[in-house]
């Protein structure tokens, strides 16, 4: 992203800021998606930032550049979200797995789809979102901006506020954690289908 945006950012240039929104919204999106796994969430988590980013372009103090800056604003939202969720759900998670008319226990697998991922199947990469999302909270953002959004480790150290070196275990503990969990997944899916 071109730094030279940030001074006309800064003076309110309308031009400036619908240039940001077009050349960074979808890497935002798709780092939230893969954060938080729900497309709507993610949406609005996307809005959030570039009123964030709107708002507080004046406090930008250039340490970083501005997609680094960018990116830890909605890491930051999407950690934020995440939290909220979870205090809110946990019942409802509960309630969730009956069926409300008959009290039976009930199986939804959940709409997930992410534009960045490549792989063959979608149920592959259900499994795989679904293993990320089990990762420890530092983990998964760092293997999410790594693997999937191909963000530089200098770049996730400034957006984590980390040493690279941290940054560069915490990827290889959430490989290690991914590989086991998809095992244990593919194990049980073989039992199951023989």
């Amino acid at each position: 992203m071109p730094e030279h945006i940030i001074e006309r950012l800064k003076a309110g240039e309308e031009a400036a800021f619908r240039e940001l929104v077009d050349t960074q919204q979808q890497r935002i999106l798709n780092v939230a998606l893969g954060l938080v796994q729900s497309h709507e969430l993610a949406e609005d988590i996307t809005q959030e930032v570039f009123i964030e980013v709107f708002r507080s372009v004046g406090k930008f103090s250039g340490q970083s550049t501005l997609s680094t800056w960018i990116y830890r604003i909605t890491v930051n939202k999407c950690l934020d979200a995440l939290r909220y969720q979870k205090r809110g759900k946990r019942f409802a998670f509960i309630t969730s797995l009956f069926r409300p008319d008959t009290g039976e226990l009930k199986y939804e697998s959940a709409h997930f789809d992410h534009p960045g991922v490549a792989l063959e199947k979608k149920e592959n990469a259900r499994m795989l979102f679904a293993a990320i999302d089990e990762l420890p909270e530092n983990q998964k953002v760092a293997f999410i901006l790594s693997q999937v959004e191909e963000v530089p480790q200098k770049d996730i150290a400034l957006i984590m506020n980390i040493s690279i070196k941290a940054v560069e275990s915490l990827i290889q503990r959430a490989k290690s954690n991914l590989r086991k969990k998809l095992e244990n997944i593919y194990i049980k899916r073989r039992k199951h289908d023989s």
